[in-house]
């Protein structure tokens, strides 16, 4: 993917093998964006974005196998969907701007948003259907439940509770909406170790993970607002297939799970995470990264390929961190981290950074970063199901066999 904004008039005609002329009529025709060139006088500039979309066009007539090969990593849309929107280095959630509602939304009105389609719909009632205590529990004897990562009990939880719930079989949108909500309380509870009241999932957060620091619910009711859709990203396609297959929301949850706890996906936590303890202190950060890229190793949380200005989400969570926790080690450390991956190697912090320097500056329990993705993920998992659900189509795609011949 191009990580350029903007193209002089000679790069835009070359990428598109098209002269001039053509180029200016584009432009008159809406399909390229042009603006005068910062510090030249006459010159002007055309957007990469619409460039390339224009390029994608051409090459999908002229070779639709290919790009159909391509759009499966990074490449051009293979569905509709009207839940998330990234353009332009933000992201909005059904029209909204996703980094406005972290700032002033609790989670369940943007979970309203993403089911529903309206902030007007008020607070999802995630207590609808909460879980009872034993719900919460699993087996007497089960292999070593204690010792399961958080994300790890979230599978087992929905796989006793899916077995109870014959009602998450009716797929019409009500009733996914409704066993949605069980979902999510389910899961909260089971990450703060017990049901949760009308105060919602952050509150509830904060109150078993960070009982003794009063601005953690407003950072965990950011982070999972940040963290509830992403558009098309290996867990939320994964749950759409599994959808498209009329599978119950709690396996498209379960199949959600699973994706996101990929070491290229979710999972990358725990390499951040490792960083961190590398590091140890703002005062290591430089060694620490300079060290890693002499022995020619990657430096995990940073650069996105959609991004190539810095995630916004990151950026976000990051700032509010700073902001209610100042000059406390772990904020000092990512801040610390951050300003020599910008000055080694030219990057900006990710999401996964930024849920990791959260888990570490309020000592939540391990693996609360992926867990806290997970959490707000869901959110976006069943979205993403409702839609699926719609359509009534199975997404299967059809492979370029390049074995021996029979």
């Amino acid at each position: 993917m191009n990580s350029q904004r903007y193209y002089t008039a000679q790069e835009a005609a070359g990428r598109l093998g098209i002269q001039p002329e053509t180029l200016y009529a584009y432009v008159s025709r809406g399909l390229i964006h042009s603006e005068p060139a910062p510090g030249q006088s006459r010159a002007r500039r055309y957007r990469a974005e619409d460039v390339e979309r224009l390029l994608a066009r051409k090459e999908q007539r002229r070779d639709p196998a290919r790009v159909a090969e391509e759009a499966l990593h990074w490449g051009a849309p293979v569905l509709e969907s009207a839940l998330t929107l990234i353009a332009g280095g933000r992201f909005y959630y059904r029209g909204h701007d996703a980094l406005a509602l972290a700032r002033r939304e609790r989670f369940e009105r943007v979970v309203a948003l993403l089911w529903l389609g309206d902030l007007a719909a008020g607070p999802m009632p995630l207590l609808a259907g909460a879980p009872a205590e034993a719900d919460l529990a699993l087996p007497e004897g089960a292999a070593g439940h204690q010792e399961l990562a958080l994300v790890e009990r979230f599978q087992a939880v929905l796989l006793l509770a899916a077995a109870r719930d014959a009602t998450a079989y009716d797929l019409r949108p009500p009733a996914v909406v409704r066993v949605g909500a069980r979902i999510l309380s389910l899961l909260g509870g089971t990450a703060a170790g017990r049901p949760f009241g009308p105060e919602g999932m952050a509150a509830a957060l904060q109150r078993a993970w960070a009982p003794d620091i009063s601005q953690a619910e407003a950072l965990l009711n950011s982070a999972l607002i940040l963290c509830a859709d992403h558009e098309l990203n290996a867990s939320s396609f994964t749950a759409r297939v599994v959808a498209g297959a009329q599978a119950t929301p709690y396996q498209v949850v379960l199949a959600g799970l699973a994706a996101l706890q990929g070491r290229r996906h979710g999972g990358y936590t725990e390499r951040v995470a490792t960083l961190f303890r590398e590091a140890e202190s703002a005062e290591n950060a430089r060694a620490t990264l300079a060290a890693r890229l002499r022995r020619g190793e990657a430096i995990p949380g940073f650069g996105h390929v959609l991004y190539p200005e810095g995630d916004p989400r990151a950026r976000l969570l990051l700032d509010q961190v700073a902001g209610a926790l100042p000059g406390w080690p772990a904020v000092e450390l990512a801040q610390a981290l951050a300003g020599a991956a910008a000055d080694l190697v030219g990057d900006r912090p990710t999401l996964d950074f930024a849920l990791v320097a959260l888990a570490e500056a309020l000592d939540l329990p391990a693996g609360s970063a992926l867990a806290l993705f997970a959490l707000g993920r869901a959110a976006g998992w069943i979205a993403h199901a409702l839609e699926q659900y719609e359509t009534g189509h199975l997404i299967r795609p059809r492979a370029r066999y390049a074995g021996p011949l029979p």
